[in-house]
């Protein structure tokens, strides 16, 4: 004899019926849901990595991307808000809404936070100790999401504010990424260097992750400073992270805060 089918669940019938969406156990495979406003904000982010619009440059009006993408222009304005927020854009007002680049004043200070006890912030005079290509150690591979012994570019310098030596760094680079990175090419460049990284390299580093903790100057960090070995200084590792949250540098640097303090807004 034939088997009726089992009937329907009726508590998804009604949630079908209203029109409420309920929010449902994670399975693996199962597809996600997003705001449409996530969305856009997706395909805008998707343009600027595949540099369809480039730093600096102007973005089409939240009217244009509206009819772009068929969604209201209320929808656009909330993806761009967030983009903002981000500092992936930046909005101009009179003017619209533009790429954000390194090489405008106020960006040189998002990755820099060493701020003067007295005066005003600025940029500090670099000094390079070493530029070569070597084999990422395996700390480094693992924090660059590389192999170990990749090809890296490796960087030393210190930077002075007021010609006062104040900032020892490493910085590691994917040789991949970079290559064709020199002492020379640097020191000739005079913006800041991810400007440098963002025009010639096409990588925009757009966030970071970041570790502090207090630490005394070895016989080396304390030369290059200018210090007494033992001296106080702050230690800081930086991950920065391109689009689609891809590992681009790692930088390690020792702070001396005699003047100067580290500062950060949390929200």
């Amino acid at each position: 004899m034939a088997m009726n089918p089992a009937p329907p669940n009726s508590t998804n019938n009604a949630n079908a019926s209203s029109g409420t969406l309920r929010a449902m156990p994670s399975v693996p495979g199962s597809p996600t849901f997003s705001p449409l406003y996530r969305q856009i904000k997706a395909l805008i982010t998707k343009s600027l990595q595949s540099g369809e619009w480039k730093p600096g440059e102007l973005i089409p009006s939240e009217v244009e991307l509206a009819n772009r993408f068929k969604v209201s222009q209320g929808t656009v304005r909330k993806a761009i808000d967030e983009l903002a927020a981000e500092n992936l854009v930046m909005r101009r007002q009179g003017k619209g809404t533009f790429v954000a680049t390194h090489q405008e004043a106020r960006a040189h200070f998002r990755f820099l936070r060493l701020v003067p006890d007295e005066g005003v912030p600025h940029y500090p005079a670099s000094k390079f100790i070493e530029v070569k290509r070597v084999r990422a150690p395996a700390d480094v591979a693992r924090l660059l999401d590389l192999k170990s012994g990749d090809a890296v570019i490796f960087i030393k310098r210190v930077q002075s504010f007021d010609g006062v030596p104040t900032i020892v760094e490493e910085l590691w680079l994917p040789g991949l990424i970079f290559k064709g990175l020199t002492a020379e090419r640097m020191v000739e460049y005079k913006g800041p260097m991810y400007g440098l990284f963002e025009s010639e390299f096409a990588t925009h580093m757009i966030r970071a992750s970041e570790k502090l903790r207090a630490v005394v100057a070895d016989a080396d960090a304390a030369e290059l400073l200018q210090v007494a070995p033992g001296t106080p200084l702050l230690s800081a590792e930086r991950v920065s992270l391109t689009y689609g949250d891809k590992a681009v540098e790692l930088r390690r640097g020792l702070y001396l805060t005699a003047q100067h303090h580290y500062e950060n807004e949390l929200n």
